[in-house]
């Protein structure tokens, strides 16, 4: 299987290329742009109903997700997530596990495994109680809204701040909490609000945008009915 991740960072969508009959890739429901009429397609509930409602629950991702299986060698199929920005692919080895913010996933080789990991009390401070864990070989895509930033922590950084909106994943070996960027007149007056504190060795990716800050943005200009 080939692929290659174009338009980066603005509008991103992936070329799967299938080397042979038999290879196949799952992705998020809706994802896909475009195939060749042979392609297979097979939605499915992953892992059972019990796993998949949790996905669904607890990690924000959808219930049925789709896999696709190539008939032949050269057949190709398009896939992009919903909201304009960048996608990111990542490998992952037997062992490793990574960690993604809720609606990060786009789509997966059928060796790599989705889960949901407790985030404890800080949960109820990042906006979520749940991140999402994969685990499993084979490659993983996930995807942005806006551009990719991605900083290596355990070098040049000891640790690393980012907003809690603006944070997308993250390696395993990372340890974080939730804290205010400084006082209660800072949290309520600066418009930062809350803060991921991360600490350890890994790779921790952010998005240069977030839904919230675009939905503060149009607010103002939003269309109200009158009362008359």
């Amino acid at each position: 299987m080939q692929t290659e991740i174009r338009h980066n960072p603005d509008f991103a969508i992936i070329r799967v290329q299938f080397d042979m009959a038999g290879e196949q890739i799952v992705t998020e429901s809706g994802a896909m742009v475009a195939r060749d009429t042979s392609m297979q397609m097979q939605t499915s509930m992953r892992g059972g109903l019990g796993a998949a409602l949790k996905r669904k629950l607890l990690g924000g991702e959808s219930i049925f997700q789709n896999s696709f299986t190539a008939s032949s060698g050269g057949q190709t199929l398009w896939i992009a997530p919903a909201a304009e920005g960048a996608i990111q692919e990542i490998d992952l080895a037997p062992g490793q596990e990574f960690f993604l913010q809720s609606g990060a996933y786009l789509a997966s080789t059928p060796g790599i495994q989705l889960d949901t990991k407790w985030q404890g009390a800080k949960g109820f401070f990042s906006g979520g109680l749940f991140l999402l864990r994969a685990f499993g070989e084979g490659r993983l895509w996930f995807s942005t809204y806006g551009a990719i930033h991605a900083v290596d922590l355990g070098q040049q950084y000891q640790g690393y701040i980012c907003d809690n909106t603006h944070m997308v994943a993250f390696t395993q070996g990372l340890s974080y909490s939730i804290n205010k960027v400084g006082g209660l007149k800072s949290l309520f007056l600066s418009g930062e609000g809350l803060v991921c504190t991360f600490q350890g060795q890994g790779r921790v990716w952010m998005q240069s945008r977030n839904p919230g800050g675009l939905a503060a943005f149009l607010h103002p200009f939003r269309r109200v009915q009158s009362s008359n």
